[in-house]
Formats: C-alpha cells, sequence, structure tokens
C-alpha cells in the first residue's frame, strides 16, 4: 500500500510540473486533469475514499470543464482553431497517457487486491464534510468559490476584449460595444431591447 501511495505521489508532482511547464493552456489542462487523478488514488490510499469520490467530481470533472470552457472561451476566430489544430496531434497524449494508465493500473490492482483491508482511522462521510464545510469553514469555502467566480468574469472580459478587436464583429455587435449594450443576440441584428 505504501508503494501505491508513493507512485500516485510521483505521478501527482510529476504531472503538476509537467503542467506548469507547458505553454500550450490544452496540454496544461491534460496534465492537470491526470494531477488531479493521482491525487484522488493518494486519497483512496490513505484509507479516504470519499474523499478520493469528491475529488474526481469536484476536481477532475467540475473544475476542469469550467477551465476547458474558459479555454474554449478565449480562443475565438478562425485564426485560432486553425492554431488549435495544429496543437492537437497524437503525440501530445502520450504524456498524460502514461501517467493515466500508471494510474489505471494502481486503481485496478487495489480494487482486485483479495487481502483484507486496513480500516481507516475514521470514516469520514457525507454528513461530517458537510458539517465542516458549512460551519466553522464556510468562510473559506465562500471565498473560494468568489475565487471561482472572479476568474471565469476576468476570462469573459479577456475574451471579449479580444473579440472586439478582430473583424469578425459585424456593425451592430460595434454600435452595442461602443453603447454598452448586450452583446447577446435576441434576435436578427436587432438590439438587444426590442421585442
Amino acid at each position: 500500500m505504501d508503494v501505491l501511495f508513493y507512485i500516485s505521489a510521483i505521478v501527482a508532482i510529476l504531472a503538476t510540473v509537467f503542467m506548469l511547464t507547458r505553454l500550450n493552456p490544452v496540454h496544461a489542462l491534460l496534465y492537470l486533469t491526470v494531477s488531479l487523478l493521482a491525487v484522488s488514488v493518494v486519497f483512496y490510499t490513505l484509507g479516504a475514499p470519499f474523499m478520493a469520490a469528491l475529488e474526481i467530481v469536484i476536481y477532475a470533472g467540475a473544475i476542469m470543464v469550467l477551465f476547458v470552457f474558459v479555454v474554449m472561451l478565449l480562443n475565438l476566430g478562425r485564426h485560432t482553431i486553425d492554431t488549435e489544430r495544429t496543437w492537437v496531434t497524437p503525440g501530445m497524449f502520450t504524456g498524460p497517457a502514461i501517467l493515466a494508465a500508471i494510474l489505471v493500473g494502481e486503481v485496478s490492482y487495489l480494487l482486485a487486491r483479495s487481502g483484507p483491508r486496513t480500516p481507516a482511522a475514521a470514516v469520514v462521510g457525507p454528513h461530517q464534510v458537510a458539517m465542516s464545510l458549512y460551519g466553522p469553514y464556510l468562510l473559506g469555502v465562500e471565498l473560494a468559490s468568489f475565487l471561482l467566480l472572479g476568474a471565469l468574469v476576468g476570462a469573459y472580459h479577456v475574451g471579449s476584449r479580444r473579440a472586439r478587436g478582430r473583424t469578425g464583429v459585424n456593425g451592430s455587435d460595434r454600435v452595442r460595444i461602443a453603447t454598452g449594450g448586450d452583446l447577446v443576440r435576441t434576435g436578427a441584428d436587432r438590439p438587444s431591447g426590442a421585442a
């Protein structure tokens, strides 16, 4: 069990280092996903299966989907689509695939192991996690949610600022931008307030 812990920890550290050193945001997101999955395996080997499941569902699932949408929001226009096609090559999946294969092998070994499990020091269920999150740690949880919301709003503004300088913005959108109007189209070139 200690060996699996150390292998998972090494995979998490390597994936995090690779995530920090990638210039391409898509590559960085792939390595970050592998890092979060490795941390989930670390939690499982420490006897916290509920935390491992939360790590996968919340971080590797929901937060990474948010990051992918932000990257998609920032990559606007035909030029960035062509650039992204050159980024997405079969070779870019080699590193994350190797690290993920190590994690899959570890999880398969853990699940197939027939020996008796060592009991965890204390079983932490959803009720205890909820009482901790919305009890003494409520301020920290809310600050983290504001941080994520601020990052999302900032990404939207960076993406919309990049869209303003592009030639693909039509005349009615330029008028809406200049007057501070809504850029979401409610009809065919009608102002957003028109019915």
